[in-house]
């Protein structure tokens, strides 16, 4: 980066050029109350592509929770514009078409348990990451699935994790917990669809393999 760039505050580039004319480390830098330098260093070490799809813990390590939270606040609202813009709310029908949903946590190196919240036609209304384990579990309690489904007045859910492994098959502990979590759905109304495990390669839907 040019060192008059470095030097310069990027909230005065932006009342001088407006958001269009910054550059994306300048972006970063007004989002996140930050110099223009520390913003560049952080993009050499993370693409803009890749950060957009970390998960909030994960931002959280990398950044002091107030900018983690203006960060993830800013992405949220960017995809949910995007969104409504081009009038995109995919409908999901069976479990091959839920697996490209799941990209950013196929190669997680935990398990990140995330779940799928769907309106009453199947169209997908929000996704979020609901828990992030160890190398070889998740750990997730039924309410705070529910909590995030009764917020976005989801009608039905699908469920999915990440085995770091590669191995898809369910273990006995991804069955039990989500019979507990179709369980409490059955008690709230919000019916529990599927829950697909993913690899790096494959997938398994449980629901197929009547593991539900």
């Amino acid at each position: 980066m040019p060192a008059f760039l470095a030097n310069e505050d990027p909230q005065q580039r932006l009342a001088q050029w407006g958001a269009e004319g910054l550059r994306n480390c300048e972006l970063l830098a007004v989002i996140l109350g930050a110099k223009t330098q520390w913003a560049a260093e952080l993009l050499d070490a993370q693409e803009v592509s890749q950060l957009a799809t970390l998960p909030f813990p994960e931002l959280a390590q990398r950044l002091t929770p107030r900018q983690a939270g203006r960060l993830g606040a800013s992405l949220e609202l960017s995809r949910r514009v995007l969104q409504q813009g081009l009038g995109v709310m995919p409908v999901i029908s069976c479990p091959v078409e839920v697996v490209p949903m799941l990209v950013e946590i196929k190669d997680q190196p935990k398990e990140h348990f995330l779940t799928l919240f769907l309106n009453a036609r199947n169209q997908l209304i929000h996704k979020e990451v609901i828990s992030i384990g160890s190398l070889s579990a998740s750990i997730v309690h039924p309410r705070e699935v529910f909590r995030v489904a009764i917020h976005h007045a989801a009608a039905s859910i699908i469920l999915a994790h990440n085995h770091p492994s590669g191995d898809v098959s369910a273990s006995r502990d991804d069955i039990e917990l989500t019979r507990r979590i179709v369980k409490a759905g059955e008690i709230m109304g919000i019916e529990v669809l599927d829950h697909i495990i993913i690899g790096a390669t494959d997938f398994m839907s449980m629901k197929e393999q009547g593991g539900m």
